[in-house]
């Protein structure tokens, strides 16, 4: 699967809504908590990377993503702050 070019993208959609082997670019930073953001910058994640949704938990658990060729998780509260494009 190859990565999603931000500029290409029309539209705009929370990370929470990816399917799991879907990518898109992160577009959206501004709603997040600062602490979550602190978290995400700490994880080279800012506004035009690009992540993989990998698999969702049952019951609304964390989502599993990849990033920079890391592994992270996140949970969905808080996924559905983050803007991204491609979805």
């Amino acid at each position: 699967m190859r990565p999603i070019n931000c500029e290409m993208l029309r539209q705009n959609t929370s990370l929470c809504e990816l399917k799991p082997g879907q990518r898109a670019c992160i577009c959206d930073l501004s709603k997040v908590h600062a602490s979550v953001c602190h978290r995400l910058r700490d994880l080279g994640i800012t506004e035009g990377t690009h992540v993989e949704l990998k698999r969702t938990s049952l019951f609304g658990g964390p989502l599993t993503l990849e990033a920079n060729g890391q592994l992270f998780g996140i949970r969905q509260n808080e996924a559905r702050s983050i803007g991204v494009n491609g979805a």
